[in-house]
């Protein structure tokens, strides 16, 4: 039986923790597999995701900046990826590639695991970002209930854009407003690149926020980002970029390697080990 094959696309991607968090799981299971990255330049994707089959992968990851422009590029797109409108989990089935998005369920997951408090529907949430990533938090939010999420993006027209193709209650609000925005927030998620190793970090100021409420950062490398080590000294809880990681790569693992994997504390600990 030859040995299954998938991996992560992105520009860059070297950064990305995802073939550790997949080399564990597929050492646990004692499976014969492998997961690799897989750099690929933005005009490059359509190439590399057509010869997917014939490189003999059973599928592959997606992170920026690939999940938008993959939309258009597979055969096939589940209801819950068109309706977010991002793809970061394909597919491949005899010649055809099913696009999915199982980053919203990972970053549920992940606030429920380490804010189990945190109750969506009781305040406003802010979002900062527009991309990929803000679309699968919008729909986390949005599907829980929240009644008030504040979108804020350096770039205002795409935040719009993205409230319009969501609808209430999602509504874009002016970058220069960011910090305003937060004044009876229950929930902040950075959604952008900003803090992440060679990146800037993120120009917020926490001052208005909530004691409550809770300060969420999907960038993972560093773990504590510049955003929620202030948050922390200010008292919140903190929710860091991994576990969105660890949960949003069940699904992909499954249907690549026929195998549920379980998200451990000792996954988690080998995934923050040396690369």
């Amino acid at each position: 039986m030859t040995a299954k094959r998938a991996g992560v696309m992105g520009w860059p991607v070297a950064h990305s923790r995802s073939p550790r968090l997949h080399g564990y799981w597929l050492k646990h299971y004692s499976i014969d597999g492998s997961y690799v990255h897989l750099p690929v330049a933005p005009s490059d994707l359509a190439d590399a995701l057509s010869h997917l089959e014939a490189n003999g992968f059973a599928g592959v990851n997606l992170t920026v900046p690939h999940k938008e422009a993959a939309l258009s590029l597979v055969d096939e797109v589940s209801p819950q990826a068109a309706r977010i409108g991002a793809i970061n989990t394909i597919f491949v089935n005899n010649g055809r590639l099913t696009g999915t998005n199982t980053d919203a369920y990972g970053f549920m997951a992940a606030l429920k695991d380490s804010a189990p408090a945190y109750d969506p529907t009781a305040r406003p949430a802010v979002v900062i970002g527009a991309g990929g990533a803000a679309r699968a938090v919008c729909f986390a939010l949005q599907d829980a209930g929240c009644p008030d999420i504040r979108l804020v993006n350096r770039t205002l027209s795409r935040a719009q854009a993205l409230a319009r193709d969501f609808g209430k209650p999602v509504a874009a609000h002016d970058w220069d407003r960011r910090n305003q925005s937060l004044s009876d927030a229950g929930l902040v998620v950075n959604c952008t690149t900003m803090g992440m190793t060679g990146q800037a970090p993120l120009d917020l100021d926490l001052a208005l926020l909530p004691a409550s409420a809770v300060v969420n950062d999907i960038v993972y490398t560093p773990l504590d980002t510049p955003l929620l080590a202030t948050a922390r000294a200010r008292g919140h809880g903190v929710v860091d970029g991994l576990g969105m990681l660890l949960y949003q790569a069940q699904a992909g693992f499954e249907g690549w390697f026929g195998v549920k994997p379980a998200v451990t504390p000792a996954l988690r600990a080998h995934v923050l080990g040396a690369p």
